[in-house]
């Protein structure tokens, strides 16, 4: 099973994919997320949202400036106010 990911922008899809595990850096601290979360919704603080393609890889890292995080039964949307990169 995968976790469907997608990190928007208001101006651009920057990522949809399917991945094993995200990390959101929530302004309450980090949360991991996997395919099958409870839904829940937190604003971020600026950092790195970290992807986990398969279990026990490494980490992709895009950092964030601000915005909000919710999970749902259509999997993991993070809308940042910025990507870097």
């Amino acid at each position: 099973m995968a976790l469907h990911f997608e990190l928007v922008t208001p101006a651009r899809l920057v990522r949809s994919d399917d991945v094993y595990m995200v990390v959101v850096p929530g302004t309450e601290g980090e949360e991991g997320v996997l395919e099958g979360h409870a839904p829940f919704m937190t604003t971020m603080r600026d950092g790195a949202v970290r992807i986990y393609k398969t279990e026990g890889a490494a980490p992709e890292e895009i950092r964030v400036t601000g915005g909000f995080a919710e999970v749902g039964e259509n999997g993991l949307t993070v809308l940042a106010e910025h990507v870097e990169g």
